[in-house]
């Protein structure tokens, strides 16, 4: 061998050494004595056998529970984007609102600055029975400042709720006192509600707004119903947007007050069950009655199925903008440890056969960009911006085209309104300045105007000049600098969310729906639909 190879030899040798290591290793894992050579495993086992081993060889602890949560978070993602996993505190924050009740001291709170401030105090619940006020800041619970960094939604949640009838010893702020007070309340049940507003809009017109829907909505709605017919209802605007949606069969008996019997309202397909069929029945109260139905983007599922339902069916206008486009329907298992996951079951469709369920088939990051791409593409300002392809058009029974493929179009579009928007206004709304000069004018003006009633101060009250010079030092107290080119663009819409959350602070939800309601364009494309 020449010297030239002999040192070629010498420089390989390390090299060659370090990869048998390397592959001694590799082969001592893969192949350790005991090890099965051949042969199949099922998935489950595989599983198991991987996380068992992690967990007793891995180089660093690790905590198996918290790998297992979130690799089933990953699993359910991959199959749409509404089958998901739910930790027990997930399971329970996500339910409250569909039982329609928690266990709490009753009430409605703004975190301000690191400043937990009461904006409403439940009508006969524990914390108005005990003396709090709208307007008070909370710093203590038994004790445990809620000031400051501990100012956070989930501290605040935590401290305030808690078993029925056990008691929490809250310290609070209140203008006019001197130092913190303290107040005993025993908590109770606090209701939900699903109705957000029902009055009337004129003499034979009623409104009926439904937030979401949950176990207790069907009765909430029929009650909100019977109570607008005694006033003389004739005609109702049933306002679904911001509604996500909720219980399915829910929406089928909400849907069926409004149908007469025989007429379908939805039908699902799944791999399990079949097609199910769900058909009005003859009970319907409200068939006679005239019917708007109003959604938004954001109405979702439930909400859709409604929609849906009246327009399929020739029964009502519906009166917005596209809806969501949310047709999966899901189950939900409960785990042993309180926690749980929801399974897609099942695709729902309208009764022209149409599936709403908009394309997820990018995954769920472009799925959830899809509201973002509807404002982009100018679709919340332009109907003729939404294109749907004619192999997903349908007829109603009265011959109208109604189109499937990605939510619920309306029979008459309402653009969304953005001249008055600025990022002026927008620093106003997030930094509470609306609510906290409504706090001040309450406490300046509120009692005249709670003794006249909410009546007489939707009809009369009026922001005057003084009012936005006072709501303009409150926002620069704030911090929101001042910007005349954007108050004048945005003057009309200040105004009316002053009026608004006045109305709120005052009076309750009762005050600010109709309050902001009175100059809502899409409640008066609906009214003159009606012909009221």
């Amino acid at each position: 061998m020449s010297e030239n190879n002999v040192n070629r030899l010498a420089a390989w040798i390390p090299l060659m050494c370090g990869m048998c290591i390397g592959i001694g290793i590799l082969i001592g894992t893969v192949i350790s004595p005991g090890s099965p050579q051949s042969g199949e495993i099922s998935p489950y086992d595989k599983i198991k056998a991987v996380l068992g081993y992690v967990e007793k060889n891995y180089v660093d602890t690790v905590n198996t529970s918290d790998l297992i949560d979130r690799s089933l978070v990953d699993i359910l993602q991959h199959l749409d984007p509404h089958s998901g996993y739910y930790t027990a505190e997930q399971v329970v924050e996500m339910n409250e609102p569909l039982q329609g009740n928690f266990s709490g001291v009753g009430v409605e709170y703004n975190i301000i600055h690191d400043t937990v401030v009461v904006v409403n105090v439940i009508r006969g619940g524990p914390a108005q029975q005990s003396g709090l006020l709208v307007g008070d800041r909370l710093v203590a619970a038994d004790g445990i400042n809620i000031t400051g960094d501990s100012a956070r939604e989930q501290i605040v949640k935590r401290r305030l709720r808690g078993a029925m009838g056990s008691v929490v010893n809250v310290s609070y702020v209140r203008a006019g006192k001197s130092g913190p007070q303290m107040v005993k309340i025993t908590r109770g049940s606090i209701p939900i509600f699903s109705v957000e507003s029902q009055y009337m809009l004129n003499a034979n017109t009623g409104y009926i707004r439904l937030t979401r829907f949950g176990e207790t909505s069907y009765d909430e709605f029929m009650r909100a119903a019977d109570t607008l017919r005694e006033q003389g209802m004739k005609k109702l605007v049933f306002d679904l947007r911001g509604n996500g949606g909720g219980l399915l069969d829910i929406a089928i008996k909400i849907s069926d007050e409004f149908l007469p019997e025989g007429q379908m309202i939805v039908y699902t397909k799944g791999r399990s069950d079949g097609e199910v069929k769900e058909i009005a029945t003859r009970k319907g109260t409200l068939e006679k009655i005239e019917l708007v139905v109003l959604i938004d983007e954001n109405s979702a599922s439930a909400s859709e199925i409604v929609a849906g339902a009246i327009q399929d069916n020739d029964r009502g206008m519906i009166i917005g903008r596209r809806s969501f486009g949310k047709g999966l329907v899901q189950t939900e298992e409960q785990l042993s440890d309180g926690s749980a996951f929801r399974l897609t079951i099942a695709r729902y469709y309208t009764p022209t056969g149409r599936s709403i369920q908009k394309s997820y088939a990018h995954g769920i990051d472009d799925y959830e960009q899809d509201a973002m791409r509807r404002y982009k593409s100018g679709e919340l300002l332009h109907a003729d911006s939404i294109r749907f392809p004619d192999s997903l058009k349908f007829k109603t029974p009265k011959g109208k085209i109604v189109y499937g493929g990605g939510g619920i179009m309306p029979d008459i579009f309402v653009p969304l309104d953005t001249s008055g928007n600025s990022e002026y206004l927008n620093d106003l709304y997030y930094a509470d300045v609306f609510t906290l000069w409504s706090l001040d004018f309450k406490s300046n003006e509120g009692k005249q105007w709670e003794k006249s009633g909410f009546d007489k101060f939707r009809a009369d009250y009026a922001v005057t000049d003084s009012h936005i010079n006072s709501f303009y030092k409150v926002a620069e107290q704030n911090k929101v600098k001042a910007d005349p080119a954007a108050q004048r663009q945005s003057d009309k819409l200040i105004r009316r969310y002053m009026k608004s959350f006045a109305a709120r602070i005052m009076f309750g939800d009762i005050g600010y729906f109709p309050t902001w309601n009175d100059e809502d364009p899409v409640i008066l494309a609906a009214l003159s639909a009606l012909g009221s």
